[in-house]
Formats: C-alpha cells, structure tokens, sequence
C-alpha cells in the first residue's frame, strides 16, 4: 500500500551511487510504518502535520498529494491537521499549508 518515496532530491543521488544508504531508507520507511497501533494512514496524517509544521512547501505539497492519491484523504481531514499545526506550531506554518492545499485543489 504505502509507496517507497522520499522526498529530498538528494536520496535520487544515494540511490544511483550508494545504493546500500538506499537500501537502508527503504528498511527504515518499513520499519517506521508497521501500522501495528496505528494504520498507514493515521501515520500518512501525522507526517503531514509535521512537515507543516517545519514549514517545508516541498514536503508539504508532496506529503498532501500522496495522501490523496493514496488514500482519498478529503479536504476536511487536512484541514483538520493544519488545525492542530496551528495550535502547535502557529500561524505562518498553517497559512503556509493551507495556501499549498488550496493551491493542490484548484489544479
């Protein structure tokens, strides 16, 4: 189900030249993602509300297109994370995702 991404261009790098720093990525994202007490996409939710929260555009939008394609996750639901990115994090990381989701939805 989850797919075998990572977001920061330098891992393309690692997999091409270092394939064994790769190969450990990968076990890592299957080590992290278990979904034994929570499911993949209660995770997918929480590592949006953390990219939000670093303020990382990038990693936002690409963590927000991943958890509509991979799980039809609404409108509503990321809002519902933004919220409490609000609350935690404050106001410019929440405008700032809100802007990207908002973008991601007009396209």
């Amino acid at each position: 189900m989850k797919e075998d991404i990572f977001y920061g261009k330098g891992v393309a790098y690692a997999k091409k030249d270092y394939p064994e720093i790769y190969k450990a990525l990968v076990e890592l994202n299957e080590a992290v993602y278990t979904g034994k007490a929570l499911d993949y996409k209660t995770q997918k939710l929480i590592a949006l509300g953390i990219t939000a929260a670093k303020s990382d555009d990038r990693a936002v939008k690409k963590q927000i297109e991943s958890a509509i394609k991979e799980f039809n996750v609404t409108k509503d639901e990321i809002v519902d994370v933004l919220r409490v990115v609000l609350l935690t994090s404050g106001n410019p990381p929440f405008t700032k995702a809100m802007k990207i989701l908002y973008e991601l939805l007009e396209e």
